[in-house]
């Protein structure tokens, strides 16, 4: 049998050294070649620094996604913000609108006002220029006593009128309404007025204990309807000549504030329950005093000036019982002229009668018991013819030029018939 020695068997299996190293190069580069390791690897500050780089940029991020997230709030609350501002400047400029379209509509009544105004003070200057107001004090109670009035010293109808126009006299029952608005009384009222036309109908409640009131407001209204020189207060039981009367007040017409009427100074009445009882009598020093000089309460007279000044003060003009003493207060301190003309307060007849024939005719009359002419109704028409001035002396007397002393002035009696 044959058997191998060591070297023998090693020989023939031993690569040649060449392509033994030659292999080795080639699965060295192959090697190099399929796992990339010809790439530079990089050290370990790169790799930091490129991790850091990442880690910025990657908080960069977030936080530029945040600011946008918080711009993005910000945006929508801003957005809602200029939302409601402008809902707001909306608003604001229908109201501007509104504003200016109110200011226009207001200029243009105010410009016809004044153009109104105008006109109508151009006719207050041309034509309208009064010599007096006459105001006759009535009440709900007492359409008998107006009647007597128109059936005698106040003209009726066209003839109303034609004393408006030509002499510049107005004359009206004055009166108020009644506590009941609307009620029976205030509607017989108006019937009336339908019928005459001569009523001034005053925003006030009528009652005896009104009085003060009242005359305070019929003042106050005349004096912002009529642009008169005077303005007279009458009672509705009391005989006028009206002529007359328009001649007295012309001798004063020159005076700016001129109060005239039968002066008295009667006593303050203390005791309650008697009439004309005054409740504020302190004020008027003990008892038994008298009250200060005023003009009796039937029939007396102010210029435009002291209406005017009852007018701008009357919610401060203090109230007493009486009205003829309330007036009397409110021109207390005023430098005003008080003139006692006794023509004013005429007696019935005969005094009057007396007067008329001695060519001295009264400008009222009536009794003192009374306050007014006893049971006026029935008498007045007697005062009228006995007292009364001329039937046509209203008509041919020119106020414009007459005065007392003047002989265009005389007033003749009534004609007896």
């Amino acid at each position: 049998m044959y058997v191998k020695n060591r070297g023998e068997y090693a020989s023939k299996h031993v690569l040649p050294k060449k392509l033994a190293i030659l292999l080795c190069f080639a699965s060295f580069f192959a090697g190099m070649f399929f796992t990339n390791r010809m790439w530079m690897v990089p050290d370990a500050k790169s790799i930091v620094k490129k991790t850091s780089r990442t880690g910025d940029e990657q908080h960069v991020d977030c936080d530029m996604k945040i600011v946008l997230k918080n711009e993005d709030n910000s945006s929508r609350g801003i957005s809602g913000s200029q939302h409601s501002i402008e809902t707001v400047d909306k608003a604001i400029s229908d109201l501007e609108i509104k504003l200016m379209a109110a200011r226009a509509e207001r200029e243009t009544v105010m410009k016809d006002t004044i153009i109104s105004e105008d006109l109508k003070n151009v006719e207050l200057t041309s034509r309208r220029k009064y010599l007096m107001v006459i105001g006759i004090n009535t009440a709900f109670s007492s359409r008998k006593r107006r009647d007597s009035v128109r059936a005698t010293w106040m003209p009726q109808g066209e003839k109303l009128k034609q004393l408006e126009e030509e002499k510049g006299i107005i004359i009206r029952f004055v009166i108020g309404h009644s506590s009941k608005s609307g009620g029976i009384l205030d509607k017989a009222i108006e019937a009336e007025e339908r019928m005459h036309g001569d009523f001034l109908r005053l925003q006030h409640v009528e009652g005896y204990l009104e009085l003060s009131a009242k005359t305070k407001t019929y003042f106050s209204t005349a004096v912002s309807l009529w642009d008169a020189e005077f303005f007279v207060k009458v009672d509705d039981d009391v005989h006028v000549n009206l002529a007359t009367l328009g001649m007295t007040l012309t001798e004063h017409r020159k005076k700016p504030r001129v109060y005239i009427g039968c002066m008295k100074s009667g006593p303050v009445l203390a005791r309650k329950g008697v009439k004309y009882h005054e409740p504020e009598y302190w004020k008027f020093g003990e008892v038994g005093n008298k009250y200060f000089r005023h003009a009796t309460g039937q029939l007396y007279a102010i210029s435009k000036d002291l209406a005017t000044y009852i007018l701008i003060n009357q919610d401060v003009l203090h109230k007493y019982a009486n009205e003829d003493v309330s007036l009397g207060s409110w021109f207390i301190g005023l430098d005003v002229e008080h003139v006692d003309d006794r023509r004013l307060c005429c007696g019935t007849p005969p005094d009057c009668e007396w007067k008329a024939q001695a060519g001295n005719i009264c400008v009222a009359s009536f009794d003192w018991k009374c306050s007014g002419i006893c049971r006026s109704v029935e008498r007045i028409m007697e005062v009228h013819e006995q007292c009364g001035e001329d039937k046509n002396a209203l008509w041919t007397t020119n106020f414009v030029q007459t005065t007392r002393s003047s002989n265009s002035g005389k007033i003749h009696m009534r004609e007896q018939a």
